[in-house]
């Protein structure tokens, strides 16, 4: 495997530093970039699924386009989106946890 050079990633840092001139309003995600996908910009927020929306809504991706799963045993929600800005495939994902159900007491319900 050849050796990649910071240069490798302009794509992504070119699209952090466009992300930060149109969208800086947004709530801060964190940010992730890596050689292995020279073209590729992941934001991920974290325990607000507000602010996975507005992304999604400021990056004018298809709410459709959303995936839904489940991790931690099924305590964390996940959403996840790919979407295209300034040349990068952005990775949109959102993490929450999910709360956990209260046990119902036997006996307890509606009254007929």
């Amino acid at each position: 495997m050849n050796a990649r050079i910071l240069s490798d990633l302009t794509v992504p840092l070119t699209a952090l530093i466009a992300l930060e001139a149109k969208f800086s309003h947004l709530p801060a995600p964190n940010v992730d970039f890596c050689p292995v996908y020279p073209d590729r910009l992941r934001l991920s927020l974290h325990d607000d699924l507000g602010a996975f929306e507005a992304w999604r809504e400021a990056l004018n991706i298809d709410p459709a386009a959303v995936v839904h799963r489940v991790q931690g045993g099924g305590g964390t929600r996940v959403l996840k989106v790919h979407g295209q800005f300034a040349g990068a495939d952005i990775e949109l994902v959102g993490f929450t946890p999910i709360p956990a159900l209260e046990p119902v007491v036997a006996g307890s319900g509606a009254v007929s």
